[in-house]
């Protein structure tokens, strides 16, 4: 058997540390399958239009069989790569985040890095659930900073689906799959005052509410407090993200894309409401999407992108919250 060689700072020669670390591009996988708030709600005698009141979601995404959160994750990983015009020998840093993957031996990063036709990169699966990917553009933006790794291809890919109860309606109109990405790679130090491409990370946890969003250990069905997860969320998620605004040295009024985790539209509009960034696009990528948990804010990134919403160069906030409860955000520059 070959041993792929490793691809070390020691192999490869020293890497001094960089100024910073930018977003080069952006890719997403969405499944084809579909199920439409008219049909999940029809299952539990509801109309499409008290579902969408209550979630703002009118599809989501459901993966196929051979659809696995590896497969989606390879696919939006490519996507970014090629949106980056990097060729996939510089990357040498590959991290997954994701809850959903199954219990294995292996790393889903590995699989994905091995696709990519780079099977020496550092892998890692990272799961902070819903914030999983603001937890792993952290990490990978650091190593970039820190010269531990050159180029770094982040994903959040879920198949949330799979731990949805069919008969519970609560989380039946919530979830659904897919995968989005980034690539990341150094950027020169900014002027005095200017914004890092890529800001500090505003991030936690509150272990004594992981009660709140759960999976039964019997059958592995999710189950959610959704008024208790709801009421927190109002509260809280824009606290979190105007303290990333302040970490970033940006001012609300400056973002040009608010870009939430996709757990419910009513929670998305409120936290942009409350954070006051009124000149900002804010993500409703749930729409047809439904929460797809880690991948949610890579899939609503890459739309914003493919829509013109947003500019190179404009400033856009990411916020990721959920089960855990965990949360994350930061600030970035539009590749």
């Amino acid at each position: 058997m070959s041993v792929p060689v490793p691809r070390s700072v020691g192999s490869r020669g020293a890497r001094p540390a960089v100024g910073g670390a930018r977003l080069l591009g952006t890719g997403a996988y969405r499944p084809a399958g579909r199920l439409t708030s008219d049909e999940v709600g029809g299952r539990f005698g509801r109309t499409a239009q008290w579902v969408e009141a209550r979630t703002g979601f009118a599809a989501r995404g459901v993966a196929a069989a051979d659809e696995t959160v590896g497969a989606m994750a390879l696919a939006a990983a490519r996507d970014a790569l090629d949106d980056s015009g990097l060729p996939a020998g510089a990357v040498d840093l590959v991290m997954v985040a994701t809850c959903s993957s199954p219990p294995r031996t292996g790393v889903v990063a590995a699989d994905v890095a091995s696709g990519l036709g780079v099977p020496g990169a550092a892998t890692v699966d990272l799961n902070a659930v819903c914030a999983g990917f603001c937890y792993a553009v952290a990490a990978a933006s650091d190593s970039v900073r820190a010269g531990t790794a050159r180029h770094a291809v982040v994903v959040g890919a879920e198949r949330m689906t799979d731990y949805v109860d069919p008969a519970d309606l609560g989380t039946s109109i919530i979830f659904g799959d897919g995968a989005g990405a980034v690539v990341i790679g150094p950027a020169a130090a900014g002027a005095a005052g200017e914004p890092a491409a890529i800001g500090p990370v505003t991030w936690g946890s509150d272990g004594s509410r992981a009660s709140l969003i759960r999976v039964e250990p019997e059958n592995q069905w999710m189950r959610m407090e959704g008024p208790a997860v709801f009421r927190w969320a109002i509260e809280t998620v824009h606290k979190i993200a105007l303290d990333a605004c302040e970490r970033a040295g940006v001012a609300p009024a400056d973002l040009a894309a608010v870009v939430p985790h996709q757990a419910n539209l009513r929670i998305v509009d409120t936290v942009a409401e409350k954070l006051g960034a009124v000149r900002a696009v804010v993500a409703r990528d749930g729409a047809g999407a439904g929460n797809t948990s880690a991948a949610s804010i890579p899939l609503a990134l890459h739309r914003l992108r493919r829509a013109r919403a947003v500019r190179a160069g404009d400033l856009a906030l990411l916020v990721g919250y959920g089960a855990g409860l965990t949360w994350a955000a930061q600030v970035v520059r539009i590749p």
